[in-house]
């Protein structure tokens, strides 16, 4: 059975999925440090951070802490798109209580500005 967590911000709530093996204080520390972790991992063309930029689309805590994420690029032909999925696995595998990371790049939805927190607007400029 799966159970729909809320994030801290960023990622829709429908979109972080945690275990109901896990006990729910466990999930909701788990979720806070892999939003912390994954801001720390920046586009190198863009002043934001990934998790603000919004190229964050899923992120899957397994039973076994194993941590699934959905992601994307602002382009397609980004310059780093085969080193940024390392990043991320990096730093979200730092992540006490995390088993392992899996990170898998998807284009569809497309990311569109429209995905920006108003932080990373901020950051570039664009508010």
């Amino acid at each position: 059975m799966t159970d729909q967590t809320e994030p801290t911000s960023g990622v829709p709530a429908d979109s972080i999925e945690a275990s109901s093996a896990i006990p729910a204080d466990e999930i909701a520390r788990l979720t806070d440090d892999i939003v912390s972790a994954l801001k720390t991992v920046y586009d190198p063309e863009i002043p934001a951070d990934i998790y603000e930029l919004g190229l964050i689309y899923k992120i899957d805590i397994e039973d076994d802490r194993q941590v699934k994420i959905d992601m994307t690029l602002t382009a397609p032909g980004c310059p780093v798109a085969g080193e940024m999925p390392g990043w991320v696995e990096n730093a979200v595998g730092s992540v006490e209580g995390v088993s392992g990371v899996a990170v898998s790049m998807v284009f569809d939805p497309p990311w569109t500005p429209d995905r920006m927190s108003e932080e990373a607007q901020v950051a570039v400029g664009w508010y």
